[in-house]
């Protein structure tokens, strides 16, 4: 299924983003491009995070694309924030995915979806922390 305008337009933005924008930011920066109501940016973001192609960071409240190149859709997201700088990053453990299926199976439980946010200092903001210490 194809995207619509406003749908790519969305994507667009927060493709070129290098940190999570909440749907006002993102709404911010497309008023040139004729939106108008937060319920465009809201509509467009749920129908991307249906189809696996964005997710909203809940610690945040502010959304982030997936990475095409992963599974993402049938995997848990997990996401590195780093609270210095505000860079994500998104990553899968096969390990973890298959000891939750497990644990899914064996508790009959029906999971909807599931995300994890580790917070915390990516290596870059440690090495800058490092080298003004010492």
């Amino acid at each position: 299924m194809r995207l619509t305008t406003n749908q790519q337009l969305v994507l667009a933005t927060l493709q070129q983003s290098s940190t999570p924008l909440s749907a006002y930011k993102i709404l911010e920066s497309l008023k040139s491009e004729g939106f108008k109501a937060p319920t465009q940016i809201y509509r467009a973001l749920g129908n991307l995070t249906k189809r696996g192609l964005v997710q909203r960071l809940e610690s945040l409240n502010a959304y982030v694309k997936c990475d095409p190149s992963s599974t993402c859709e049938k995997a848990v997201r997990a996401f590195a924030i780093c609270d210095s700088c505000g860079r994500v990053d998104e990553f899968i453990v096969p390990s973890l995915n298959r000891y939750l299926g497990t644990w899914v199976k064996q508790n009959v439980f029906a999971l909807g979806s599931s995300t994890i946010e580790l917070h915390g200092k990516c290596a870059n903001c440690c090495k800058l922390e490092h080298t003004s210490k010492g």
